[in-house]
């Protein structure tokens, strides 16, 4: 053998090991994506139930608050005619609104009239009631 025919088989080795690497690394990565696809596989698997049961508990949820939307738009314009009719009663009638200034006045210097009865030092008397705002 000459030194040519050395030099053709040692490349011819050398392409066949490359080869045999190439081929080597190509198998594990397809083990790899096989790996990834079972695992988004799964994790779908998983995930489809948890997502379904979600849009249940929102769906519930929707129902109630659609309920409580219209109940607090009712309230609203109930609210706002009352205020509308109170405005109106009170801008025609001045008379009526005097009468309500005296009576809120008065109601206010009745309750600054009012005054406590004295504690008796802790002992409560014999014919006196009992006082809800008495302290024990």
């Amino acid at each position: 053998m000459s030194a040519g025919g050395i030099a053709a088989i040692i490349a011819s080795s050398a392409l066949l090991i490359f080869a045999i690497s190439l081929a080597y690394a190509v198998i594990r990565l397809g083990r790899a994506i096989d790996e990834v696809g079972t695992a988004v596989r799964s994790f779908t698997e998983e995930t489809t139930p948890l997502i379904n049961e979600v849009t249940t508990t929102v769906e519930l949820v929707n129902g109630p608050l659609e309920t409580i939307n219209k109940v607090t738009k009712t309230i609203d314009d109930v609210s706002t005619k009352i205020a509308e009719s109170t405005t109106t009663f009170l801008d025609k009638n001045q008379v009526a609104m005097k009468a309500a200034g005296a009576v809120l006045t008065a109601a206010q210097l009745r309750k600054k009239g009012k005054r406590k009865k004295p504690k008796n030092s802790g002992k409560r008397a014999a014919r006196e009631p009992f006082d809800d705002d008495e302290e024990f």
